[in-house]
């Protein structure tokens, strides 16, 4: 399995900007792992602004944190794998941040709209995606980032709602917009569990991956 099987195909990481900044921060003393961390970071202040704040102020700040995560999420394997500064533990803080920002902004999510244990189930079914993934990627048949609804759908599908929330704070409908996305997040991350579920079973029903069996934690 080649080392590009295991990373999420994204355009962004071939534009030139991309590359620039990717370039730039190779070179500085920061670190993939530090650019990992910085994500959580960015995740956080983004929930705690949608849950603090009124809008359009909230919403706003929140899409931002949204972006900012992300941008850490791209450029945290840039740096690593372009820029040469792969580290012993980058495996771990490629995934464990990740799952603690999807966490962080869809609790927060169902909270804004009113509706906390829809936030908690999104976030549960968004890591479940994840560890649907991974072990696929332990039995040997690599990653599958197939959604319809992957990590840059959900925070997609999170900005869409903050900025429409943020864009008529007093216009009653402003407020189902986050419900609708805490919807389409939970919704979509349990179809993509099923698929990605699906695909993998299709795929050792064909001989595929490691054979073997027992009990799991």
């Amino acid at each position: 399995m080649s080392q590009d099987d295991d990373r999420r195909p994204l355009a962004s990481r071939d534009t030139g900007w991309a590359r620039r900044i990717a370039s730039a921060l190779a070179r500085s003393s920061i670190t993939p792992n530090q650019i990992s961390v910085a994500s959580v970071a960015f995740a956080g202040a983004g929930a705690a602004a949608l849950l603090l704040l009124p809008a359009p102020a909230g919403p706003l700040l929140a899409a931002l944190g949204i972006q900012l995560r992300l941008l850490c999420n791209l450029f945290d394997g840039m740096v690593a794998i372009e820029g040469g500064k792969q580290t012993a533990t980058g495996a771990l803080y490629n995934e464990f941040p990740d799952r603690i920002a999807d966490s962080l902004l869809i609790v927060a999510l169902g909270h804004a709209a009113g509706l906390p244990w829809l936030g908690w189930c999104g976030a549960l079914l968004a890591a479940l995606t994840a560890y649907v993934r991974q072990t696929g990627a332990g039995l040997g048949l690599g990653h599958d980032f197939r959604g319809p609804m992957a990590k840059q759908q959900r925070m997609f599908v999170m900005t869409a709602g903050c900025l429409v929330a943020a864009a008529a704070p007093m216009w009653a409908p402003a407020r189902h917009a986050l419900v609708s996305a805490a919807v389409a997040i939970a919704a979509g991350s349990l179809l993509t569990c099923l698929t990605r579920a699906h695909a993998l079973a299709t795929r050792l029903r064909d001989g595929g991956g490691k054979q073997g069996g027992g009990a799991g934690g």
